[in-house]
């Protein structure tokens, strides 16, 4: 196995091309079967019932392929994370779910005739009970109206003990499930024209809440690359795979350090 390298494959063919237990952390942010063919992929896969049976190899071969201590995180939204999550339950064992993390962000589009849908949907499984977890923090602070939070990371939390201004007292708690992150706008510095790109800060989280330096680390939907540029910089190695020539392209431009 190769690591530190990108496959514009098929991403069924390369996962049964990997050896067993190979891979540290998975990340994929995989298509939401939304109906609509967009610029870079086309996000049809039928019904939910023929969309999960188009995943469920690909969710048996990534089980495989991930080692005993490992983590899986699939990102989707509403249109298949109640389908998902029954599969997952399935092939990963009920037992070995841990988290649904809610990405909650505040842009995009509006409609008058409903609540605003403002957040995707990212399951986490391990393979068995020894899995990979550093604990992140996230900063709090008390006053009459009850906590207040800003993100903080697992670095900047160590140096902090607890502190006081004129509002409040803060204090390090462990990281909820529900991330308010930014999406990338059309002006961001980190846009390179990829629909669907995530924040880095996202898989910031992911990566060093659920690997080690030196790790494997693997997006089997790369898209935008996000996924291999974050793990090169935090000192894991990366295995990126996408259909799509243009992703690889993309990425191998960012890993290179020719834009983000």
């Amino acid at each position: 196995m190769e690591v530190n390298k990108l496959y514009c494959m098929d991403n069924l063919e390369l996962l049964k091309q990997l050896p067993d237990e190979s891979i540290d952390l998975i990340y994929c942010d995989i298509l939401y079967n939304t109906g609509r063919k967009f610029k870079d992929y086309d996000d049809n896969l039928g019904t939910p019932q023929e969309a999960i049976e188009w995943y469920k190899p690909r969710l048996v071969e990534m089980r495989r392929v991930l080692k005993n201590t490992g983590n899986i995180y699939l990102h989707m939204d509403y249109r298949l994370i109640h389908y998902m999550k029954v599969e997952m339950d399935v092939i990963f064992g009920i037992d070995n779910f841990r988290n649904e993390i809610i990405w909650s962000y505040r842009t995009g589009g509006v409609s008058k005739r409903w609540f605003q849908k403002k957040h995707d949907n990212i399951l986490k499984y391990s393979k068995s009970e020894k899995y990979t977890h550093n604990p992140l923090f996230e900063k709090s602070y008390m006053e009459s109206s009850g906590f207040i939070n800003a993100n903080i990371n697992s670095e900047s939390s160590k140096k902090l003990g607890l502190q006081r201004d004129n509002i409040g007292t803060y204090r390090n708690v462990h990281m909820r499930d529900v991330w308010d992150i930014n999406i990338i706008y059309n002006n961001d510095s980190q846009q390179v024209g990829y629909i669907s790109q995530k924040p880095k800060l996202l898989l910031e989280r992911i990566i060093s809440a659920s690997s080690n330096e030196g790790d494997v680390v693997a997006d089997f939907f790369m898209g935008s690359g996000t996924t291999c540029v974050v793990a090169k910089e935090l000192g894991r190695n990366y295995i990126g795979c996408d259909i799509n020539p243009r992703a690889i392209e993309i990425t191998t431009t960012r890993l290179n350090n020719k834009g983000e």
